[in-house]
């Protein structure tokens, strides 16, 4: 909104030709961000506890956590009110290069999601029912249907001239692109699918503890940020032998306001938590995490940045489908005493084993800087 207002003015105060540089709408989109989270934030927190928008504790975790279930859930609507509408002041929108509006429209998609299935565990609980939610097989529905959206329209209207739409890259490689052989562009829709619904539910499972999905997420998008600046430059592109995306580095906005939005929310979601993100905030980053990652086309950089939500969603599916296996072989109490992990998700594990919450979310922030590290790592190492 401002560059489109403001940018005219220019020929009269020089001053208003900051708004051309990307860098400076970034800062001031981090900044509005964590800023407006401070400003919304309370409103929000009095509105889920008027209405009594409770955390439902899991099945399953340990039993420190029993006292969370008075703590109101459904923060994501801090990170996403705060971080949309500083994108929305400070990005630069384009109908021929929707990078913006992919990301946002992704981001808001997946937070629907998240939001309907946190408002049906809470009228759940309120009719004295089983907390279930949205059925699990209504959620990835919505999910896969926002991957294979995505996924066909890259294919069929590729957003960057010099870069075909059903193509990826490979880190540590120069200019090397995965294309699927003709007639076989399908096969990168179900890609992008795989990306979109895994990504939004390893964030969805990290969130188990005070400030570990948010604090990674912040991580994940601030290294996002830096690779779409680099992708969007023809200069800085071509010194590092990377790919030239028209018009990508707008997503920097997108990523650095996520970055601010996140660390104002963990004001209120830092040991102890006043307010979860509930899936409304997970799902919501996960599917901006991986929206992004797509249309840069760095899905396979995003294995390096995300490595601690990898980690967790494989501990959940390694503990059910051992768990599941050795139960129908020997049975269920030999299955019980010879799980691979104490509790899954993995954050659960090491806290069975003696570390504190804080402990285990500060040292997977530590764990997530050094993976973020790694993937930075990439844009020399070619």
């Amino acid at each position: 909104m401002f560059y489109h207002f403001l940018l005219p003015l220019a020929k009269h105060f020089r001053v208003f030709n900051v708004l051309t540089y990307i860098s400076f709408r970034a800062v001031g989109a981090a900044v509005t961000a964590l800023l407006l989270s401070f400003i919304v934030g309370p409103v929000i927190l009095r509105a889920l506890n008027r209405q009594s928008l409770h955390q439902v504790v899991r099945e399953g975790t340990p039993e420190s956590h029993a006292g969370k279930g008075t703590t109101p859930t459904m923060g994501g609507l801090i990170i996403l009110n705060s971080a949309l509408i500083s994108i929305v002041l400070w990005g630069r929108f384009s109908l021929s290069h929707p990078y913006l509006l992919i990301a946002i429209l992704m981001t808001v998609w997946m937070g629907g999601i998240g939001f309907l299935d946190d408002y049906l565990k809470f009228q759940q609980k309120k009719r004295g029912e089983k907390n279930r939610g949205l059925v699990e097989r209504y959620k990835l529905a919505g999910q896969v249907t926002a991957g294979l959206a995505l996924g066909w329209y890259l294919v069929y209207h590729p957003l960057s001239p010099n870069f075909p739409g059903a193509a990826t890259t490979v880190p540590f490689f120069k200019y090397y692109l995965v294309t699927p052989l003709a007639g076989f562009a399908w096969l990168y829709v179900l890609f992008t699918t795989f990306i979109m619904t895994g990504t939004s539910n390893a964030v969805n499972i990290s969130d188990g503890l005070d400030g570990l999905a948010a604090g990674l997420s912040a991580i994940a998008f601030g290294t996002f940020a830096i690779f779409s600046y680099i992708i969007g430059r023809v200069d800085y592109s071509r010194y590092l032998q990377m790919i030239y995306l028209q018009d990508s580095g707008e997503l920097t906005i997108f990523c650095l306001a996520m970055v601010g939005a996140l660390i104002g929310f963990l004001w209120y979601n830092t040991h102890p938590a006043s307010v979860f993100m509930g899936d409304t905030g997970s799902l919501a980053l996960g599917g901006a995490l991986g929206g992004v990652a797509i249309l840069l086309k760095s899905e396979f950089v995003l294995a390096f940045v995300g490595a601690v939500f990898v980690a967790e969603m494989l501990s959940v599916i390694i503990q059910r489908y051992v768990f599941k296996f050795r139960r129908h072989r020997h049975g269920l109490p030999y299955a019980q005493a010879h799980r691979v992990f104490r509790r899954a998700p993995l954050h659960h594990h090491f806290e069975e084993i003696g570390w504190s919450e804080v402990q285990v979310v500060v040292r997977f922030w530590i764990i997530g800087i050094l993976c973020a590290f790694f993937a930075l790592s990439t844009l020399k190492l070619r």
